[in-house]
């Protein structure tokens, strides 16, 4: 048995990792070959190039990097076609995945791709490039097979991996431990995003909202974990500007997770942070802005009326959602404290995000498995 498996980013590596060990118990004499990064290549994955390489920033360095990209996968089919697998799975980069995996179908190989592009939100139109891209598709959230199911694409919700990673209960009483906080704190986390550019759109506007909290509720600490240096001068810079450096804040290396967990309510950017601050059963306001002409496109491409994945999940704004304009230190500062406030309104999120939590725990690696052992047995 021979599996090929294409991972573009940190988050994928950790997927296709955790993938690869379930698959073993299926299937002990497997190998497994491609792109992969670190994880991968821990349980056995054979890279022929590091993930690394197909990670860009934006659409100017997708630009700049499109001959070496086509060149790897002209390389990468070159070789899957002389050697060709008992499957293909492309872990989520469907840009450099769907491709490879259209090409590979033509030629025969079996092909899956794991983790459903967010069609559902925007540019829907790709559903007819994944269907003929890969026979079946599996999916993090429980809404999604259903759409393929409309346009006759193979389609399997297999659970979201965070939510198998994080406990049921939330964990305040041993973050607060672990961050060195006192039990009856009043603390927000404040996340404004892991790239540089989120953070420098977003600072300005977090450091005024810190500053007019800091003035309602005079006892609040706030937590503002930052995975590079560079992000953390930036906001540091931003709290000099605002005159804001004797506030109580503690700028963190990382410990993200920690600091939400140990958080009363959280101010969060948009993206899997969100979904992460669910899952620690943690109030949050997502706050977000982008580029005036991203945002333009936006408003006309997408088709949901929510940004934040546990308003996706619920189908309705059970977390307030500010974002571009309607994203001020004013209204921010309001709707976080309405949960500082409202005691009874954060246990009954806290029950909401439990929910969702079950929803999404489905062992989601011997699940994916699972659905390759079918795929592959239907053959």
């Amino acid at each position: 048995m021979r599996i090929a498996m294409v991972a573009g980013e940190a988050s994928g590596d950790l997927l296709a990792a955790h993938l690869i060990r379930a698959l073993r118990v299926r299937f002990p004499s497997a190998s497994f070959v491609g792109i992969g990064g670190p994880k991968m290549q821990a349980e056995g994955f054979e890279a022929w190039w590091p993930c690394e390489t197909l990670a860009v920033m934006g659409y100017v360095d997708a630009i700049k990097r499109l001959p070496a990209l086509l060149r790897v996968r002209r390389g990468l089919l070159r070789r899957l076609k002389q050697d060709p697998p008992d499957i293909f799975i492309g872990v989520d980069a469907p840009d450099f995945n769907l491709g490879v995996e259209t090409r590979l179908r033509r030629a025969g190989v079996h092909t899956m791709h794991y983790v459903s592009p967010s069609i559902w939100a925007w540019r829907g139109n790709r559903v007819h490039k994944i269907g003929r891209a890969a026979e079946h598709v599996m999916c993090l959230f429980p809404f999604e097979p259903e759409i393929y199911a409309r346009h006759g694409i193979a389609a399997s919700f297999v659970g979201h991996p965070l939510a198998d990673e994080f406990p049921l209960k939330g964990q305040r009483a041993a973050a607060r431990g672990t961050l060195q906080l006192d039990d009856d704190a009043q603390v927000v986390a404040v996340l404004p995003g892991s790239r540089e550019g989120e953070v420098g759109r977003l600072a300005s506007t977090y450091v005024d909202t810190i500053k007019l909290l800091a003035e309602r509720y005079p006892q609040v600490l706030f937590l503002v974990p930052l995975i590079t240096r560079k992000t953390r001068d930036m906001f540091e810079l931003a709290l000099y500007q605002a005159n804001a450096q004797h506030l109580p804040v503690r700028l963190l290396f990382g410990h993200a997770h920690e600091a939400m967990a140990a958080a009363n309510v959280v101010l969060v950017a948009s993206g899997t942070a969100t979904l992460e601050a669910a899952l620690l059963k943690c109030p949050m306001v997502i706050a977000y802005k982008v580029g005036k002409l991203t945002y333009r496109l936006a408003k006309y491409l997408t088709y949901l009326p929510w940004v934040g994945l546990p308003n996706i999940l619920a189908r309705e704004f059970v977390v307030p959602e500010l974002i571009q304009h309607d994203a001020t230190p004013e209204k921010l500062a309001a709707a976080l404290g309405q949960w500082l406030d409202d005691k009874a309104a954060c246990e009954q999120l806290a029950l909401r995000f439990e929910q969702m939590h079950l929803t999404l725990r489905q062992n989601n690696a011997e699940k994916a498995a699972a659905v390759v052992s079918a795929v592959l047995g239907q053959r």
